[in-house]
């Protein structure tokens, strides 16, 4: 009996993200790699993801749409992704994915994959393939220690966490922490979903990580699981493959090609946090009393967007003309970042970032907002690899000042230690360029050997 789903260059997976472009990602890199080691990957996501998957490079990846339920009022299918999605109609998102289990059993039964990837928050997915004697194995694109942090806290309130450079002074930050368990009272919580999906996954849970950068954490979960945690390795997108015929890039590098080493700074919060006028206010001060050079990524919801002139301080962008550039929703991260003239990353500390970030070895001034990103600045400071904007006084919002991150722009790019810090971030991106791909490998590998042993159970069963 050949392996269920098997095609003529070896397995197949069927891969299913949360509705997050930036879940999303980290599933298509991990499936360009699984697909350049001879598995034939599909990637399944509604289509007002797609629709932007579909503008990058998925070579090796066949995009399948997922269907959620088109009979609810509040979420017509273009809010079928978390991106521009009001935050009051997150709750009724994940109600909605979970309403097409039935549709993604379809999928299932039409691709007969070998194995399932999915993500933390539908434990419907894996017991789904279960029923079908289809293996699964959660992927997680958050970071090694945030995931700890965050397993450690569901399973053992009452125990302080037993790695001290993780820990908060602030009581608030903890109980903003909490609160992404527990985000709407009585509905199921997303620490439940998680702690099921962790239960769920075939043997192993892979996660989006080093080893050289979270091993001890890595090590702590595993344990506090009590199942294996393997490593793809930090899954940054190389864009000198890619952006060569790019016009909107030439825009970019040739501006940096202008400017002299480690001078200019790169700012992004992400692509699906938007900032208030009074943040945008607070962030264009930061840049002017800095005085270094920035390319400086401005993004608007949908439907709000505003001309860049109305949207900054009166005079910002003449004032600074040469100096920087601030461009509306896009910008070429990877390419920016790779690039010899950038010396720092004001960084809202998503784990893909900080992935870029140190694959470049590039200094981060993190700016957390929300989510795990407070937990995954901690990793930056821990690595001392970048320098965390200090909070505005008495702000209980993390919303963060003109001075404050004026200083630390300066500490990170010119200050005391800049240069130490430098050094380490180039020395961390060195060693994950030596390590490449060997993490994929291994769990590469992996899935394949849990494909064989499932097959070998079906035989058994069925003699």
């Amino acid at each position: 009996m050949e392996c269920r789903g098997e095609s003529a260059s070896g397995l197949s997976v069927l891969m299913l993200p949360w509705l997050a472009h930036g879940h999303i990602s980290p599933f298509l890199e991990l499936g360009r790699r699984l697909s350049s080691r001879g598995f034939r990957v599909h990637l399944c996501s509604t289509p007002a993801n797609l629709a932007s998957v579909r503008l990058e490079d998925g070579a090796g990846v066949e995009l399948v749409e997922l269907h959620l339920p088109d009979d609810l009022p509040e979420l017509p299918p273009h809010l079928h992704t978390t991106r521009n999605l009001p935050p009051h109609l997150m709750p009724n998102l994940k109600t909605a994915f979970d309403l097409a289990e039935p549709a993604f059993c379809g999928l299932l039964d039409s691709l007969r994959p070998s194995v399932v990837v999915y993500d933390f928050l539908q434990p419907w997915a894996p017991a789904a393939a279960a029923t079908r004697n289809i293996p699964a194995v959660l992927f997680l694109s958050v970071g090694g220690a945030a995931y700890a942090f965050l397993s450690h806290l569901a399973a053992k309130p009452a125990e302080e966490f037993p790695f001290p450079s993780m820990r908060f002074d602030d009581d608030d930050d903890v109980a903003r922490i909490r609160r992404m368990l527990h985000p709407v009272p009585d509905r199921p919580s997303n620490g439940d979903r998680a702690a099921q999906c962790s239960e769920l996954s075939s043997s192993f849970v892979l996660i989006k990580t080093s080893r050289e950068i979270e091993g001890k954490y890595i090590d702590y979960v595993s344990l506090l699981k009590g199942k294996e945690h393997v490593l793809v390795g930090p899954l940054v997108w190389e864009p000198r493959r890619h952006l060569g015929d790019d016009h909107r890039w030439h825009r970019f590098s040739a501006w940096l090609d202008h400017k002299p080493q480690s001078s200019v700074a790169f700012v992004s919060f992400g692509s699906e946090y938007f900032m208030s006028k009074k943040e945008t206010t607070e962030v264009a001060r930061g840049l002017e009393l800095s005085g270094v050079g920035f390319i400086w990524v401005l993004r608007f919801p949908k439907g709000e967007e505003v001309p860049l002139e109305n949207a900054l301080p009166e005079g910002f962008l003449r004032r600074n003309s040469g100096r920087g550039i601030v461009v509306e929703d896009w910008a070429p991260q990877g390419g920016i970042l790779a690039h010899a003239a950038v010396g720092a990353f004001v960084t809202h500390c998503g784990w893909s970032s900080v992935m870029e970030a140190l694959r470049w070895g590039v200094p981060m001034v993190a700016a957390p907002l929300h989510l795990d990103q407070p937990l995954n600045a901690k990793v930056v400071a821990e690595l001392d690899v970048g320098v965390e904007v200090r909070r505005a006084a008495g702000d209980k919002e993390r919303r963060y000042g003109g001075e404050e991150l004026a200083w630390a722009l300066r500490s990170a790019m010119s200050g005391e230690g800049s240069e130490g810090m430098r050094r380490r971030a180039r020395e961390m991106g060195e060693v994950l360029r030596r390590r490449g791909d060997h993490d994929v490998d291994i769990a590469a590998a992996k899935l394949a050997g849990l494909c064989s042993a499932a097959t070998a159970k079906v035989r058994r069963e069925s003699m």
